[in-house]
């Protein structure tokens, strides 16, 4: 290779000819050479400093070579400098940025391209301070008459803006003021260019900053809309971007203008290019969740929903017609096997459950108009029906095998406005789902997989009708026809039928118990017939089953037809297998509903919890020796299978915990630097601490630090469920250990009170209660330690212990606030009023000594308050409080 130099630098005839022929036989069809010892080869030079100055000459000088030979050099280069780009010395830095800048203007569009990729990998990795040549180059690149230069300037440019764009909105020393403000005029000019190419990239260009609205556009706003009106029809696609980011980000610059907008829009939803009728119908969701006046748009839905309902018919060329004729034995590829991710334990929470009409294929104009019709029946309600009703009836009449499409989309419209609609439909629900049994038999299967979606959306009102006869039927009915399709040979089929079956068992709960059997047999034949993909949604199916209807399945006769087959997959599914994550998921719904009854099966699985906690510890610092790559998704499923052991046991985990390494374990896991692990090691530790303190206890002071080190971080609102469940899990600790707990007292609730100080400001409602509750528990516990500060949060305090529902917990909290208050009763004085609406939130409270506090506490402040004080105090009380208060006899 050549001597480094500097501006100087010419290559070597021989290296160069060697470069190129291994990049000929690397890009070529035809040639026999082994790629990969070729792209090695590559990699080898690629050691050698002036190696990317030969991929610099190649592209800009090699005009003797094959555009694509130069473009290959181009693309290879880009690739080395996003990783040694910072680690070249500067000569050879400057040598390939000098080497660039003449290309920007190639003749050729590809090289033009590969330069603008290029260049912007440069400023990525260099800043716009380490190239001040180019912001010149780009502008008299602009300026110039030359289309090439106008192209190959504007391609860079949108690249800059697309992948860095806050680099062109800062300020650059030596400069009067920041780039994007020199860029916008001459990209708004751009705009009424008669070149397509150039109109497109300037808009695609502006759109970057629509997000970050720099003070240059805010303040060229009127400009950018004259421009907009001005394109119109053309780039159409970008022109809808531009107006569904401003109505999402900045809707009051559309405001005075959105009648032309609307119209417009109205057109484009309906473009013969789907591309452009796709991000057009984006605007009507963006529009509704603008909070801009639904008036403005009420006087269009005539207009709107037959446009809606005709993009929701199945396009020709939509891959879902393909893979819709997938059969069962078909095995399933690896990338129709999408990543999933686990939910981590959050306590005091409720899984939001995603509500999709299926999981196939891309984001495409059918799902994105069916998804603004849903938001718009959730606006405009039943408004809307007087348009729909006869355009579905229409389509659902439409008789003939070619008419499948518009029956499908019908039964798809039905669905989609299911929730938003439901009062104008509800008088005719047991016709509607008359109507669509039988279209769970129908012979195209993507009208079967679509009718099992529509049946789910309705599931709540049929479990609701299911009181009388008539209902009863109708909801046996859709019971039984959901699990014919779940054994249809059909995957789309498969899928569909096992989800909507799962939406109807968390609606239909303990009405599903006198069918257990039935449901079980079809659940578990699909678990032995379904292909990989669909066998993780019957491990959901099975988990919300056992939510559903809780010890109920705890019978010989279903466990003998649920556990064989789990437990032989459990044997059969290595530890780094994936699948593992679902069926440890599954199990530990099954745990929780069994209960004690899981014993005869527990002793494996709490092993296998440990051994894959222990191999994955292992494989993030020795993958080697682990035998197995580190996925924290792995240890975060395990924690939360134990955790769902722990409570379903109960004490019955005692000897499994006292046998194991659990407790060391736990405590690496609560000190993990990933969020999710700690997380859920802090559910473990709370479960844990309720059923068999006593293993937690050598290393009691250890767990306490590392939980009040959660509650301690500067961030702590990108932590809080972390924060959430360390907090729970010392309020439960507490309890337990009584004193042992003082050492972390005053530094736990140092931690406390801001987080109650500030639960107006939007913190999660679970948060605020846990926090409540573990004040209260350690006030119960420690009330001398904690009773001399409690003027500091007594009042923020009390309104939190107001919202939270009757039970174990709220009982502790308020065995604490009674403590403290014995202890210090003038530092609750100016708190009294909020304090008795905190007793009267309470329905009943069932605990007889916590009772009689309750009762003492009220009778010490009306006998200390004379002079008509205590009645000041009970006038502020709303009357049901003052009622909830006279059964403390006050």
């Amino acid at each position: 290779m050549a001597a480094a130099g500097s501006a100087s630098w010419q290559p070597q005839e021989e290296g160069l000819k060697e470069i190129c022929g291994l990049l000929e036989q690397q890009i070529s069809p035809y040639s026999s050479a082994d790629k990969s010892q070729i792209w090695q080869q590559l990699q080898h030079y690629s050691q050698f400093p002036d190696f990317n100055n030969y991929l610099v000459f190649i592209l800009a000088r090699a005009e003797g070579q094959s555009g694509e030979i130069r473009q290959a050099a181009g693309l290879l280069l880009k690739n080395n400098l996003r990783t040694a780009y910072k680690l070249m010395s500067p000569a050879h830095q400057q040598y390939i940025k000098s080497e660039l800048l003449p290309c920007l203007g190639a003749a050729d569009k590809h090289i033009r391209s590969t330069v603008g990729t290029i260049v912007t990998v440069v400023v990525q990795q260099g800043g716009i301070l380490g190239w001040p040549e180019l912001l010149q180059a780009l502008v008299n690149c602009l300026d110039s008459s030359d289309l090439n230069h106008m192209e190959g300037a504007m391609d860079a440019l949108s690249k800059i803006c697309e992948d860095i764009p806050q680099v062109l909105d800062s300020d650059v020393p030596g400069l009067a003021e920041r780039p994007i403000k020199i860029f916008l005029p001459r990209l708004f000019q751009f705009f009424q260019s008669p070149h397509t190419s150039l109109r497109k990239l300037s808009l695609d260009s502006v759109n970057q900053y629509i997000m970050l609205m720099p003070s240059a556009l805010y303040t060229s706003m009127d400009k950018f809309l004259q421009g907009l009106f001005v394109l119109a029809n053309d780039p159409a696609a970008e022109v809808c971007a531009a107006f569904v980011q401003l109505i999402e980000i900045h809707p009051s610059f559309l405001e005075p203008h959105l009648k032309n907008v609307i119209e417009y829009m109205l057109q484009v939803s309906k473009d013969t290019d789907d591309e452009v009728a796709l991000e057009a119908c984006e605007f009507w969701s963006a529009y509704c969740d603008a909070q801009l006046p639904y008036e403005n748009l009420r006087e269009y839905l005539p207009r709107l929903i037959p446009i809606l309902l005709s993009n929701m018919v199945y396009a020709d060329d939509d891959e879902s017609l393909v893979d819709a004729e997938e059969d069962e034995s078909l095995p399933d590829r690896d990338q129709d096997l999408k990543p999933r991710f686990h939910t981590p334990r959050f306590h005091g929470s409720d899984d939001a459950d995603d509500d999709d009409d299926d999981s196939y294929g891309i984001w495409n104009l059918r799902k994105c108009s069916a998804a603004a019709l849903d938001v718009l029946s959730n606006v405009f309600g039943d408004e809307t029906l007087p348009t729909l009703m006869p355009i579905i009836e229409a389509k659902l009449s439409a008789s003939g095998d070619e008419a499948w499409k518009d029956r499908e989309a019908a039964v798809l419209t039905l669905g989609a406005i299911a929730e938003g609609c439901i009062n104008g439909l509800y008088p005719h629900l047991s016709e509607i789902v008359a109507f669509l049994i039988p279209l769970l038999d129908d012979k195209f299967a993507l009208i079967r997989s679509i009718s099992c979606w529509t049946l789910s959306r309705f599931s709540k009102y049929i479990v609701q009708d299911s009181g009388n006869k008539k209902g009863y039927e109708q909801f046996d009915s859709v019971l039984t026809g959901l699990l014919r399709r779940i054994l249809d040979t059909n995957k789309r089929v498969q899928e569909a039928a096992c989800s909507a079956f799962a939406t109807l068992e968390e609606e239909a709960a303990e009405e599903l118990a006198p069918r257990l059997e039935v449901i079980l047999q079809h659940l578990m034949c699909a678990f032995g017939k379904y292909q990989r993909r669909n066998i993780r949604i019957v491990y959901d199916a099975i988990g919300t089953l056992a939510d559903a209807v809780g010890e109920k399945l705890n019978q010989p006769v279903y466990l003998e037809i649920l556990m064989p087959p789990l437990i032989a997959k459990w044997q059969q599914v290595s530890n780094s297998d994936k699948d593992l994550f679902r069926l440890l998921e599954c199990f530990t719904s099954i745990v929780q509903a069994l209960g004690t009854g899981f014993s005869q099966f527990d002793q494996p699985v709490f092993q296998r919890c440990i051994n894959i906690i222990q191999t994955q510890q292992l494989a993030k610092v020795d993958p080697i020796s682990a035998g197995v790559q580190y996925d924290k998704e792995f240890i975060v499923c395990s924690l939360d299978l134990l955790s769902g052991l722990t409570e379903g046991l109960q004490g019955g985990i005692e000897s499994l915990v006292a046998q194991s390494n659990l407790r060391d374990l736990l405590l690496q896991c609560c000190m993990d630097d990933d969020t999710d692990v700690r997380q859920s090691a802090f559910a473990l530790v709370g479960d844990l601490a309720k059923v068999c303190p006593v293993h937690l206890r050598p290393r009691l002071s250890e767990f306490l630090d590392v939980a009040t080190n959660q509650l301690t971080t500067p961030k702590l609102n990108e932590t809080i469920a972390v924060a959430n469940n360390a907090c729970w899990a010392i309020g439960e600790l507490a309890i337990k250990v009584r004193q042992e707990i003082s050492p972390v007292v005053m530094t736990v609730i140092s931690c406390l009170v801001p987080i109650l100080q500030h639960a107006e400001q939007g913190v999660n409602k679970s948060v605020v209660e846990n926090t409540a509750i573990t004040l209260g528990r350690l006030a119960w516990v420690c009330p001398d330690l904690v009773s001399p500060h409690m003027e500091h949060f007594m009042q923020p305090w009390c309104i939190s212990l107001s919202m939270i529902r009757d039970d174990i917990e709220k009982e502790d909290a308020f065995r604490g606030l009674c403590a403290v208050v014995r202890a210090n009763p003038s530092a609750a004085l100016s708190s009294l009023v909020l304090m008795c609406k905190a007793f009267a939130s309470w329905d009943e409270i069932r605990n007889g000594e916590l009772h009689n506090e309750v009762c003492q506490v009220l009778h010490g402040y009306k006998q200390m308050l004379r002079n008509g004080a205590w009645d000041q105090c009970m006038s502020a009380l709303e009357p049901p409080e003052k009622d909830k208060l006279s059964k403390y006899q006050v």
